[in-house]
């Protein structure tokens, strides 16, 4: 949806953008002030620089305008690109997590024992409260777990802070007349002491009959979770809150029930449009954001994640000095990029240099100590002073928004790091406890205990949770001695592994297993059992059903690694292009990856102080990366619950997110001007004037006098005769009083290093003339235009092999600190012109 930027709403609590308008609006008056006096003081004199200021200044006039509001709606577009990926993963980590619980109710209420139980088979209430604490043990996501009979009544249940003996909730009708799970949030009388509870139901049958006989109910910690996922992806500064709302827009759960409580009824963005949204009488940047679902499951009907941040506090943050800790060399290329991640930035630069090439065609036009000159000197030095106020005024804007810019950048790609590792432990945490319960199903463990398994039952047995744990692409169970006597999945066209052997290394962990609370992972190595390609595969021990201590076997559960961290990888991106990312172990070995240059199981360079940071610990920072500026960002798995935290698990991955900024040139020197600049005396008269001006790190100097002017690169027209390198194309030369020209353009990079110049948008065509002759010079940044005393210039002592004669004479600048090479013009006419068409000749 596109929506009109209110300007006006969002500049107040826009401190940068407000300097830089006030820049504009002071530029802009400055060049009026400027071109009135030439007109009225040297209208004749002036003449040749008029239509540069005049056009200069529309061109301001219109900047003023288009700028600012460029500005602010980068700073708007950031924030809610930042709070609608937290909106997304608040609602998607949720969905991710309770679509195992519908697997979970499905598995557990067909447990044979369970289901003996509520047909009143057996009666031993303790023994199944018993097992239902083992499962809890297991899965520590629920705090209660419950069976009923038909009428309601609590047969067992596990919470003792709440005992339980009549339940008269409508889910009881509900599930009953379900065949598949049911999803209750609200008020139950299951959980009475809790505002609302999540409950996953689902009937149970006779083993024998198959009638229904009662149900299970599996009460998910909700609370205790979404506490988990907003303190993991809170806003650090505390700016944004993070909420959890239903279909009516009403908040389920808050990041912080001081600020917005719970059951408050809040405005939504669904749409992203930058419209403020008022609550509690304050306004708010809002994003909403829906589920798109998990295998299937669609999540609770109505559930959205939103976050709000009050714009008076949206555009502040840590955001100075971003820059500073960069390579200078790093910082000035990046910069160079600006219009590919940046376009207002690039804006900004381009206005910048636009003035100082205004500034530099001005001090060259009125080079000389004639009348003509000399009475356009001083609008030449108003000229000169707001060129020099103007690029320290840009510089500070340019900065502020590169640092805003980049910090935006830095902590998008560092929070989609930690995203991915929580996704993942999440993920894998599940994986573990499905192993160790399964390994607890009675009839695995009577079957291996007695040394006649009935394959074609277990098959049929592991073929059912697998349909419902999708994440999974076998189930294996072994015997005592390692050999595989059934599994899921054997009639799909692969080969049967039934007969095969666990490794001796997996089976010895497995016997190794001191309880049913211990599970043992292969290494993240090609596995026989996904076909040698690398996952984990997830074991635990069978143990007799009347004695602990006596391992019978195991089961095996291959994790379908490919498409399952894939999915997690592609969903954090949400189809950013620009974006790419991997796991990978500790040692930089990819485990998996949605770059296609790099696979599973290759290796990835990252500075070892990344590989080194502790568990949770996230890092972020600019990089060279395939030849592109971007961002890195880094985060450290932590586990999660008790998941490689306290079980003894130990498999550390780190989450790597790149961000494409833009290519890195060959060589680029941004910013040269300002770092190099020619202390001169204004007073000084006899000296030689000379135009300066870069061609990467050389600073090159010509006679003043023999420079037209310079012209934008992006006047350059490619023209390709004569398969010479050097010549690059032609400019056309409008000069007042003379008919329009075609000059031939010779890149002097090539020349000079025998490269070809990388042209980007801070090149420049300098115009010279000798002898009635034009030709146009494509170099780099303009840099000044200085008189210098002839006991600051010396024969060039030496030349280089690229070079050859190109520079005659050295400059000794500020002291014989700065040398400035002095190129030969004839020599360089000579050089270039002999052989050339012209270009006229051409165009007829």
């Amino acid at each position: 949806m596109t929506t009109t930027l209110a300007i006006d709403t969002f500049l107040p609590y826009m401190r940068d953008v407000i300097r830089c308008e006030q820049s504009l609006h002071e530029l802009n008056l400055m060049w009026r002030m400027i071109e009135s006096s030439a007109k009225m003081n040297c209208p004749v004199e002036a003449r040749t620089i008029l239509p540069t200021m005049a056009s200069t200044r529309a061109g301001f006039n219109q900047l003023e305008q288009e700028l600012v509001q460029s500005l602010v709606r980068e700073k708007v577009a950031n924030v809610l690109a930042e709070i609608g990926t937290k909106a997304h993963y608040v609602i998607d980590i949720v969905v991710r997590n309770l679509y195992e619980r519908t697997a979970d109710v499905g598995f557990l209420a067909t447990d044979h024992e369970l289901c003996a139980f509520v047909a009143g088979r057996h009666g031993d209430r303790h023994s199944i409260a018993e097992r239902l604490r083992a499962y809890r043990s297991k899965y520590t996501v629920y705090d209660e777990i419950l069976l009923l009979d038909p009428h309601g009544n609590v047969l067992v249940q596990i919470d003792p802070q709440s005992p339980l003996t009549q339940c008269r909730d409508t889910l009881i009708a509900r599930t009953l007349a379900s065949d598949g799970w049911v999803e209750t949030f609200g008020w139950s009388d299951l959980r009475p002491h809790k505002r609302k509870a999540l409950i996953y139901s689902r009937r149970m049958l006779d083993p024998d009959t198959g009638a229904v006989i009662g149900l299970l109910c599996l009460c998910f910690h909700f609370e205790q979770e979404m506490a988990g996922i907003f303190h993991s992806h809170r806003d650090p500064a505390g700016r944004a809150i993070l909420l959890l709302l239903d279909g009516e827009n009403r908040v389920i759960e808050s990041g912080d029930p001081l600020w917005i409580p719970l059951g408050a009824i809040v405005p939504v963005n669904r749409d992203g449009d930058t419209t403020l949204r008022l609550f509690g009488g304050r306004e708010y940047l809002v994003r909403t954001l829906v589920t798109d679902g998990y295998q299937g499951y669609p999540g609770p009907v109505g559930w959205q994640g939103q976050v709000m941040m009050p714009v008076d506090v949206a555009f502040t943050g840590n955001d100075h000095a971003t820059r500073a800790a960069l390579d200078p060399a790093l910082a000035d290329g990046l910069l160079s990029q600006a219009h590919t991640f940046c376009p207002p930035l690039f804006q900004i630069i381009s206005a910048a240099s636009t003035i100082r090439r205004v500034v530099w065609n001005g001090q060259v036009m009125t080079a000389g100590e004639n009348d003509e000159a000399r009475k356009l000197k001083s609008v030449l030095e108003q000229i000169s002073e707001t060129g020099a106020r103007s690029d320290a005024l840009f510089a500070n804007s340019i900065g502020e928004l590169y640092d805003t810019v980049l910090a935006s950048k830095l902590r998008h790609a560092e929070f989609t790091s930690h995203l991915l590792v929580d996704l993942l432990d999440r993920n894998l945490y599940e994986r573990s406890d499905d192993c160790r319960w399964w390994a607890l199903t009675p009839e695995l463990r009577s079957a291996l205990a007695g040394g006649n398994a009935d394959t074609a039952a277990i098959n049929t047995l592991l073929d059912y949770i697998n349909t419902l744990y999708t994440v999974y692409t076998r189930l294996v169970v072994y015997d005592a001695d390692g050999v595989i006597v059934a599994a899921s999945n054997e009639d799909l066209g692969a080969p049967s592994v039934c007969g095969d052997r666990i490794d001796a290394a997996t089976l010895a962990a497995v016997r190794a297993l001191r309880s049913e609370q211990a599970f043992h992972v292969t290494p993240f190595d090609p596995a026989p059992l996904y076909g040698d390609v690398p996952t984990y595969v997830y074991h635990a021990a069978i143990r007799d059903p009347h004695n602990a201590a006596v391992i019978v076997g195991g089961i095996g559960i291959v994790f379908d690694a490919g498409p399952e961290f894939a999915a997690m990888l592609r969903g954090a991106l949400d189809s950013d292009t620009s974006m790419s990312a991997l796991f990978t172990d500790r040692q930089g070995r990819i485990i998996a990856s949605t770059d296609a240059t790099r696979p599973v199981g290759s290796l990835l360079e990252l500075d070892p102080a990344l590989r080194q940071l502790p568990n949770g610990g996230s890092s972020s920072r600019i990089v060279i990366h395939d030849g592109h500026y971007a961002v890195l960002g880094v985060t450290v798995s932590h586990g999660y619950r008790e998941f490689k935290v306290s079980d003894g698990y130990c498999e550390d991955v780190l989450a790597i997110v790149y961000v494409q900024l833009g290519a890195v040139s060959a060589r680029n020197h941004a910013g040269h001007s300002a770092a190099l600049r020619i202390d001169s005396d204004p007073t000084r008269t006899g000296g030689q004037e000379f135009a300066t001006f870069f061609v990467d790190d050389a600073l090159l100097a010509l006679a003043a006098g023999n420079v037209l002017e310079a012209l934008p690169a992006s006047a350059l027209k490619p023209l390709s005769l004569g398969g010479r390198t050097d010549r690059v194309g032609v400019v056309v030369l409008q000069r007042d009083g003379e008919t329009e020209r075609y000059v031939w353009v010779f890149d002097l990079g090539y020349l000079f290093n025998g490269v070809p110049s990388t042209q980007g948008s801070g090149n420049q065509v300098v115009i010279v003339e000798l002898g009635g002759q034009v030709i146009g010079l494509l170099v780099g940044e303009l840099h000044a235009v200085a008189q210098f005393d002839i006991v600051q210039i010396t024969t060039a002592p030496f030349v280089t092999q690229h070079s050859g004669r190109l520079v005659c004479k050295l400059i000794k600048a500020n002291e014989g600190r700065l040398l400035i090479q002095v190129l030969d013009i004839d020599f360089l006419f000579g050089l270039l012109l002999p052989a050339q068409p012209t270009v006229a000749a051409l165009a007829a």
